[in-house]
C-alpha cells in the first residue's frame, strides 16, 4: 500500500468569475434548503393516506424512490442538453420544475398527488448535476475539489436551515406549509438566476449535436462506465449511495417509530448534517487537501460512514437516542468530505466538453442507487427490523472501499 502523499498548492490561483461564483453558491444554498425541507414532515404528510405503520414506512420510501426513478431517466437528457445549449437554460428549467413539484406535494389531497409532486421534481431533477458542471466550467481544473468543497459547505448551510425551518413552520402552520415555503424559495432562485446568472459554457466547448444514444440512460451508463478512469470510481460510489438512499428515505420514519419525536426535533437532528458540512468544508477539508489526495479523503469519509451506520444500528437495537445523535455527527462528517472529493475525481477524469456527460452520468448512477436503496431499505426495515438498513450500509461501504482503492491506487 502506498503512503499518503502530501499536496500543496504552489501556484497562485487563477481568477474565477465572481458573478458566476455568487450565483452558483447562492443556488446551491437555496437548493440545500429546498431538498432538506421535506425530510421532517414526510411521515406526517403520508399518515392520513395509509392505515398502518408498515404501510406508512413503505409509502415514505417509495416517495423517495419514485423521485430517483424519474431523475435516472432525466439526468442524461439534461446533461446532454446542457453540453449542447449551455448550463443557464437547463438550470432555470430544473429549478422551475422543482418549485412546481413542491407546490403539488404541498397541495396533496391524496397519496397519488404526493407521488405526482415527486415525479415532477424527479423529471427536472438534474439541478445538482448541472450545477456541478457549471462549477467545473468556471473553476481551474487543479482547484475544482476545493470549489466543490465550497459547494458542499453552502449546501450544508442550506441543509442546516432546511429541516430546522421545516420543523418550525410545520409546528406553527401545519405539515404542508414547508412545501409551500420550499416552492417560494425555489422560485426566488429562478428569478435570481434569470437576471443574474451568466452562462458558463463557452460556445467553442459545446457539443455541435446530441446523438440520440446519449439520451438513453442505460446507454449513458454503459458509456460512462466504459471510461477507464471512471468505472471503479462510479461502482464504489454506487455501493455507497444505495444505503445512503435508504437512510435518506427511511430516517424520518425511523425517528418517529424508534424515538416518537415530532417534526421539530426531527428537523433539529437533520440540521446536524448541515452543520457538519459547514464545519468540514470551512475548517477540516482545507487541511485535508494539503496532506491527502482526493481518493484518500473519499476513503476516510467512507470509513466514517461505516462507523456512523454502526451507531445508528446500535441506537435502534437499544432504543437509545444519544447513540443516534453521535451517529449523525460521525456519518455527517464522512458524507461531507466524500462528496467534494468524489466530484473532484469525476471532474478531473473528463474533458471540458464532457463535463455535463461526466456529471450527468454520475447523477444517473446516484439516481439508480437511490431507486434501489429506498425500496430495499423500506422492505428490510419492515421485515427485518429498524436496524437492518444500517447494517446494509456497513456491509456495502466495506465492499466499496477496496473497489475505490484498487481503481485509484491512492495516487493523484
Amino acid at each position: 500500500m502506498s503512503k499518503f502523499s502530501s499536496h500543496r498548492e504552489q501556484n497562485p490561483e487563477p481568477a474565477v468569475d465572481k458573478k458566476a461564483l455568487l450565483f452558483g453558491l447562492t443556488s446551491v444554498f437555496l437548493c440545500g434548503i429546498g431538498f432538506s425541507i421535506i425530510i421532517p414532515v414526510v411521515p406526517f404528510l403520508v399518515r392520513p393516506y395509509v392505515s398502518n405503520p408498515g404501510e406508512q414506512a413503505i409509502a415514505v420510501t417509495l416517495l423517495l424512490s419514485v423521485y430517483a426513478f424519474f431523475m435516472f431517466f432525466a439526468s442524461p437528457v439534461l446533461g446532454a442538453l446542457s453540453d449542447r445549449y449551455g448550463r443557464r437554460p437547463l438550470l432555470l428549467l430544473c429549478l422551475l420544475g422543482s418549485a412546481i413539484g413542491f407546490l403539488v406535494f404541498g397541495i396533496g389531497g391524496a397519496l397519488w398527488v404526493l407521488f405526482a409532486g415527486r415525479i415532477i421534481e424527479g423529471i427536472t431533477g438534474g439541478t445538482i448535476g448541472t450545477i456541478f458542471a457549471y462549477f467545473a466550467d468556471i473553476t481551474p481544473r487543479e482547484q475544482r475539489t476545493k470549489y466543490f468543497g465550497w459547494v458542499s459547505a453552502f449546501v450544508g448551510a442550506g441543509t442546516f436551515l432546511g429541516p430546522a425551518l421545516s420543523g418550525l413552520i410545520a409546528t406553527q402552520f401545519g405539515y404542508a406549509a414547508p412545501m409551500f415555503f420550499g416552492a417560494a424559495i425555489t422560485l426566488l432562485n429562478v428569478v435570481f438566476g434569470f437576471f443574474c446568472m451568466p452562462e458558463s459554457l463557452d460556445k467553442k466547448n459545446r457539443l455541435t449535436e446530441i446523438p440520440l444514444v446519449r439520451l438513453n440512460p442505460f446507454t449513458q451508463l454503459v458509456s460512462v462506465l466504459s471510461l477507464k478512469n471512471l468505472k471503479r470510481l462510479l461502482v464504489s460510489a454506487f455501493l455507497l449511495w444505495i444505503p445512503a438512499g435508504s437512510l435518506q428515505a427511511i430516517s424520518s420514519q425511523f425517528i418517529v417509530d424508534t424515538f416518537d419525536w415530532g417534526p421539530a426535533l426531527i428537523g433539529v437532528i437533520f440540521s446536524i448534517l448541515g452543520i457538519q458540512d459547514i464545519i468540514s468544508q470551512g475548517v477540516i477539508m482545507p487541511q485535508l487537501l494539503k496532506k491527502l489526495s482526493d481518493a484518500q479523503i473519499a476513503i476516510l469519509g467512507m470509513a466514517s460512514e461505516i462507523i456512523g451506520y454502526g451507531l445508528i444500528a446500535a441506537s435502534a437495537l437499544f432504543s437509545f437516542y444519544p447513540l443516534f445523535i453521535v451517529a449523525i455527527f460521525i456519518f455527517g462528517f464522512g458524507d461531507s468530505i466524500f462528496g467534494p472529493s468524489f466530484n473532484g475525481m469525476v471532474s478531473k477524469s473528463v474533458e471540458a466538453s464532457e463535463q455535463g456527460r461526466g456529471q450527468g452520468g454520475s447523477q444517473s448512477i446516484q439516481a439508480l442507487a437511490r431507486i434501489i436503496g429506498p425500496i430495499i431499505g423500506g422492505q428490510i426495515y419492515v421485515s427485518l427490523g429498524h436496524a437492518a438498513p444500517a447494517f446494509m450500509g456497513m456491509i456495502l461501504i466495506a465492499a466499496a472501499i477496496p473497489v475505490l482503492y484498487r481503481g485509484t491506487r491512492l495516487r493523484r
